[in-house]
């Protein structure tokens, strides 16, 4: 059964975020042969229509609108009931970002639809779309269709693989004039505290900290190693407790959910809430003094020792691979 699938591409700093290109991917799967709509709600924005079709979108419909020059879920989801009531789809997928998670149950509210959040995987079967997504902190997977309405999801970025960009690809962008009114909140500035350079919610490597790096210095090392890597640096709660760190580094139960290809590690015990952040993870190396550390359980690879001597060794090794590569 072919659909018309909606994507919501997000935008950060004028480029698209990557997992934009996985909430393609999965629409194309929903969509079952159907039509993939990429939607661009922002200022100056439809210059990336391009970027979405490459990536598989059939066709893209931008809103612009000085009022959506920064997300608020009134502008957002105003935009974006317009372009949901001009297309008429069966299905919407956003990105489970922060912008995900807040303007998705606000539309889902609106429609009356359901919302399966945070999925890891999608696959038609049997006339019907599945998607998989994790319960009680990562332990479990449960797979959940929709029965009546529409198909309304968000996925887990780094967990559904981008399709293949493809330079060849053409489709149309057209604009639509949405009055954007009653905002009921106005962003006047936005003050960044995340680090630079690689987006942890979208790393393929992360290197963290817990309370093992024991101050805020302690973090240096692992800052050089992520950047080797060409990663993130994140931390545990009890390191953004510290204060060692800013708490947009944490990762866990009350911080972000990381599915990297890589995590290392360092100096984390492993208690349940930082698990429930970082457990997915593809390979998950541990670096800590402690061999008893419940870190261990988890991890594909465990180093006993002490991180400040281990992650200098770790930096250099890898520097010599960049080298010979």
């Amino acid at each position: 059964m072919s659909r018309k699938v909606l994507v919501l591409g997000e935008v950060r700093d004028g480029s698209l975020r990557n997992v934009s290109f996985e909430a393609v991917a999965a629409a194309k799967t929903a969509s079952e042969g159907g039509e993939v709509v990429g939607v661009l709600l922002g200022e100056s924005v439809s210059v990336l229509g391009a970027e979405l079709i490459k990536h598989g979108a059939d066709r893209v419909v931008v809103v612009e609108n000085e009022k959506l020059k920064q997300y608020t879920s009134d502008g957002f989801s105003q935009a974006l009931l317009a372009v949901i009531e001009q297309e008429q789809p069966e299905g919407l997928i956003f990105g489970h970002t922060a912008l995900g998670k807040d303007l998705s149950p606000r539309i889902a509210a609106k429609l009356g639809s359901g919302l399966i959040s945070d999925a890891t995987g999608v696959e038609a079967a049997g006339g019907n779309v599945v998607f998989t997504r994790p319960i009680y902190s990562g332990k479990a997977f449960e797979k959940k269709i929709v029965t009546d309405g529409l198909i309304f999801a968000t996925v887990r970025p780094n967990n559904i693989a981008p399709l293949e960009k493809d330079d060849s690809r053409s489709g149309d962008v057209s604009s639509v004039s949405v009055d954007i009114k009653d905002l009921r909140a106005i962003v006047k500035e936005v003050v960044r505290k995340a680090t630079e350079g690689v987006d942890l919610s979208e790393a393929k490597v992360v290197v963290s900290g817990g309370r093992g790096v024991k101050s805020s210095d302690g973090f240096q090392p692992l800052k050089e190693l992520a950047e080797v890597l060409g990663g993130a640096v994140g931390a545990s709660r009890g390191a953004c407790d510290a204060e060692y760190c800013d708490y947009s580094l944490q990762i866990g139960q009350t911080g972000k959910v990381v599915t990297p290809d890589l995590y290392i590690a360092c100096g984390i015990s492993g208690a349940i809430q930082h698990l429930a952040g970082m457990s997915n993870s593809k390979v998950i190396v541990a670096i800590n003094k402690d061999p008893e550390a419940n870190i261990f359980k988890v991890a594909d690879y465990g180093i006993v020792g002490d991180l400040f001597e281990v992650v200098p060794m770790l930096t250099e090794e890898f520097k010599k691979l960049k080298v010979h590569q």
